[in-house]
């Protein structure tokens, strides 16, 4: 059944078409209206979910691991400094290996206060052991909320996921939805049966103190599982499709890139502006490509490398800004390009930051830089765009 709707409730639909046991929420814009959403199926018997409302976000999440302790599905959902409150926990749940789905809505930190897009909050959580992915569109929030618990819960994984919109672009803005069946979904979603779980009648403890002999091989269990995760994605994405008739390329999404000299990998909406401008660049005899990144953890370095080996000069468009040498996005791009022989150039553009605006103008002018670059070069790693009183990128038209 297709229903216009926002990113927000997109994602409402997701939870409740994944029939999750437990929510726990705490508002914080511009994630609030998922939860409202939820709350108004729950007030009125449509959703038989326990829905509970705690004091901050860092209880949010400590409910969903309390819950999934004992074998519930669970959700919550954030935002921005509501993320960073669950930094610690979000250690915890993919330190207890426990299935959480959130959603994110992508929002910029204080100080200046700011209540628009920007994905750092996102990427500063990047070594928390937490699955990241990006959606497009609002489709994709519905979609990845399914296919989140579908690989949190296989047991290779068993790792806390985020589904990611970007705010107010995706959150609230109003697109066409095709909602599915629940019966299709229960077929493509059975019901959470982990193998271990919290049971008065057959005590043991979990999350209890390691010692030195223990604690690495703890952690180290945690990164074989994320290192799992790539190909649990894909075979969850092709069951996806087949369930639901809808393909979303797999942990990267490539857009003309099969003869493509120059190639801007882009994650979240924005990729969707990048398209159109590739589009009109290749009518214009410009052989150029969009990568969308829809995966950041697991990394996708199977997919990096094998784009780099094909393409000339990558760039990369960024909605957060590290304080080294580059975005996070272009640092473990870069990392994993080592492996080639012959890497290709990497551009850093940083851009959107803050809800600001990424115009075709603009990402017309990286396109066109990135051809620049290689033919002649890199002058310089990273150009922040659309900065006021900044020029950049010299003698582009």
């Amino acid at each position: 059944m297709k229903q216009v709707m926002t990113g927000n409730t997109a994602a409402a639909w997701g939870v409740r078409l994944a029939r999750v046991d437990v929510i726990a929420t705490y508002p914080i814009t511009p994630q609030t209206t998922i939860m409202e959403k939820l709350a108004e199926w729950v007030e009125k018997g449509e959703f038989p979910a326990q829905y509970i409302q705690t004091e901050s976000e860092h209880s949010s999440l400590a409910a969903c691991i309390a819950a999934a302790s004992v074998g519930a599905r669970t959700y919550t959902a954030t935002s921005s400094h509501g993320l960073a409150l669950m930094h610690e926990l979000l250690l915890w749940a993919s330190g207890a290996r426990l299935p959480v789905v959130l959603t994110d809505v992508n929002r910029a930190l204080a100080p200046p206060w700011n209540i628009w897009t920007d994905h750092i909050d996102t990427v500063a959580e990047r070594d928390t052991g937490c699955l990241q992915l990006y959606c497009e569109s609002n489709q994709e929030v519905l979609d990845m909320m399914l296919f989140a618990y579908r690989v949190a819960e296989d047991r290779q994984v068993l790792l806390p996921m985020m589904v990611i919109e970007d705010a107010f672009v995706l959150s609230h803005t109003s697109e066409i939805v095709d909602v599915p069946s629940q019966e299709i979904v229960d077929q493509y979603l059975p019901k959470f049966e982990p193998e271990f779980r919290l049971d008065p009648s057959e005590p043991f403890g979990l999350g209890s103190v390691a010692m030195p002999d223990q604690f690495m091989e703890f952690r180290y269990r945690a990164s074989l599982a994320m290192d799992r995760a790539p190909e649990v994605i894909r075979k969850a994405l092709g069951e996806f499709e087949r369930a639901f008739g809808r393909s979303y390329g797999g942990l990267i999404e490539e857009y003309r890139c099969e003869d493509a000299e120059v190639a801007l990998v882009v994650a979240g909406s924005a990729a969707s502006t990048a398209k159109a401008v590739a589009d009109e660049l290749r009518r214009e005899g410009h052989r150029v490509g969009v990568a969308r990144l829809r995966v950041f953890r697991p990394f996708p370095v199977e997919e990096i490398r094998a784009l780099g080996k094909r393409i000339s000069t990558l760039g990369v468009l960024e909605r957060a800004y590290a304080f080294g040498p580059n975005g996070a996005f272009t640092t473990e791009i870069k990392g994993a390009l080592l492996g080639l022989l012959a890497p290709p150039r990497v551009k850093n553009y940083i851009a959107g930051l803050g809800g600001r605006d990424i115009r075709p103008e603009e990402i017309r002018r990286m396109f066109l830089d990135l051809e620049r670059v290689s033919q002649a070069g890199l002058d310089r790693e990273v150009e922040w765009v659309g900065v006021q009183g900044l020029r950049w990128a010299e003698g582009i038209p």
